[in-house]
């Protein structure tokens, strides 16, 4: 017994207890921890297969590390740095066919998808092995059909609808750029624009829009999306401006072609 407690007061069994202890706390937390919702473990395979393809597709704007790149004239941009971006940012750009990008202009426009899922996958795999970023959503995250439309109504015109419509339907910025249309959307994308601020628009990190509230907004948006218009043309949901060139035009158009007649077949 006294050779037991002897060992006991050991300086060196503290350290052992700790250790132990920190060891069974460790390995407990990573067996109840729940899976980021980034969603899927990528490979150095993959890693390595998207850094060859960024190379082969990405680095002429954006440099061979994706340090980033200037043209040469003054201050402009190439492509910026993409280190700290996230696979989300990736799989919006080159998801929605914004990149590779055709030309130079103030603004990506959405375009034809040049790559499939997988290679945006393995780009994105090798983006975010960079530095951490903002991860994929998961398909839970995204899913309009667990999200309150009433509450992202509610959010969408509060943060969203001075750019983009109180319908989503898009409006003119300064400088040439403009808020795009978000009807006929992928939910995921929606999701990773929130996310990681494309083009002009703020990032809503979930510091400011829980992942709660963001599916909220794309089941709000979803529903615009799916009613119909109960008073017949919605003329793109533009508002007042395009409701009254049409009846300007249009109206008027009538009232003149009809004024028009009626005076050839009184002569």
């Amino acid at each position: 017994m006294n050779a037991l407690a002897a060992r006991r007061r050991h300086p060196a069994a503290i350290a052992l207890l700790l250790l132990l202890g920190l060891l069974v706390t460790g390995f407990a937390y990573a067996a109840v921890a729940p899976q980021s919702a980034s969603a899927e473990a990528t490979t150095a395979e993959q890693v390595e297969k998207g850094k060859q393809l960024f190379r082969a597709n990405c680095a002429s704007c954006h440099g061979v590390n994706a340090e980033g790149r200037k043209t040469g004239i003054g201050d402009q941009i190439a492509g910026p740095a993409l280190a700290g971006v996230g696979a989300a940012a990736v799989d919006f750009q080159m998801g929605t066919g914004r990149m590779p990008m055709r030309a130079p202009s103030q603004q990506a426009p959405r375009a034809t998808v040049e790559f499939n899922q997988e290679q945006i996958d393995a780009i994105g795999a090798y983006i975010a092995s960079l530095a951490p970023g903002p991860g994929v959503p998961s398909a839970e995250d995204v899913d309009p059909a667990k999200g309150d439309p009433a509450a992202g109504g509610e959010l969408f015109r509060v943060n969203c609808a001075m750019c983009h419509n109180f319908a989503g339907s898009g409006g003119a910025l300064t400088r040439g750029k403009y808020a795009p249309s978000l009807m006929n959307v992928e939910p995921k994308h929606i999701y990773e624009a929130m996310e990681t601020g494309p083009q002009s628009m703020p990032v809503f990190n979930d510091n400011n829009l829980d992942p709660e509230s963001k599916r909220d907004i794309i089941a709000f948006l979803k529903s615009v999306e799916n009613t119909p218009s109960q008073g017949g043309h919605q003329l793109g949901a533009l508002g007042p401006v395009t409701e009254g060139w049409f009846a300007w035009v249009f109206g008027l158009g009538v009232l003149i072609a009809a004024a028009v007649w009626l005076g050839q077949k009184s002569a």
